[in-house]
């Protein structure tokens, strides 16, 4: 499924109408299929699977944007296998910030850049003072994360010529 994933994620943002629905169909029959695995073993952490399938599936659920009921339930599996020390707190801090974004909401830790309009982000990006393992953040930290956003932005503008 990640291989697929990774094949068609160029058609998420398109320009063509045409390509649009193959990612959509896609991203739900993964979602669908996580919500199966889910059910039977619950989240699949890289001691369960391994670690190129336990990214893999928190990358289905990132990419589970039209299935919001997906994402929420992988967030919660997900938080529930980091309070056990099973995943890594990176994963769940990204994939709250997409859920919050696709629920209209701000999002915490400013991971989500959708594309740039204008020179800005087209996703609203807000450091509300959390890290990733849920600390508050040290002094100068939110300097470094805008710092890296704004790299981020550039490298995302189109280049005149």
């Amino acid at each position: 499924m990640a291989a697929a994933d990774g094949r068609a994620a160029a058609r998420a943002n398109s320009d063509d109408p045409a390509e649009q629905p193959v990612w959509r169909r896609l991203t739900a029959r993964h979602g669908d299929r996580l919500n199966e695995i889910t059910d039977v073993y619950g989240w699949p952490t890289a001691e369960l699977v391994g670690e190129e399938a336990a990214r893999a599936a928190w990358l289905i659920a990132q990419h589970a944007d039209r299935q919001l009921d997906v994402q929420r339930r992988a967030l919660r599996l997900l938080e529930q296998a980091v309070a056990e020390g099973s995943a890594r707190p990176r994963e769940p801090a990204f994939l709250r910030d997409r859920t919050l974004v696709n629920e209209g909401r701000e999002q915490i830790y400013g991971t989500q850049i959708a594309g740039v309009k204008g020179g800005r982000d087209a996703r609203s990006v807000a450091l509300r003072g959390a890290r990733a393992d849920g600390r508050t953040p040290r002094k100068g930290r939110h300097r470094a994360l805008r710092r890296v956003r704004r790299q981020v932005l550039r490298l995302r503008q189109p280049r005149h010529r």
